[in-house]
């Protein structure tokens, strides 16, 4: 999956694209999951499993669950 980062928080980027990153597990899981696309907009990830919005995540803020998905279960608490 590629995701174009030139809009996204930096804040978000390292909690997503490194290993010690809250969000790193979600984006391991996306990548090899060919159901799940994703966009930037407004700075933060929305992320869409068959063309259904199910999660947005922001570099400081909490992450917003749109509706059940299992990959909302690899969100740290």
């Amino acid at each position: 999956m590629t995701i174009d980062t030139t809009n996204m928080c930096s804040h978000l980027k390292k909690k997503l694209f490194e290993p010690d990153g809250v969000y790193y597990p979600i984006w391991q899981a996306m990548k090899d999951d060919e159901t799940l696309t994703a966009v930037v907009r407004s700075r933060q990830l929305n992320i869409y499993r068959n063309g259904k919005k199910i999660l947005i995540l922001a570099g400081k803020a909490q992450p917003k669950i749109i509706r059940e998905d299992k990959l909302n279960e690899l969100i740290t608490k």
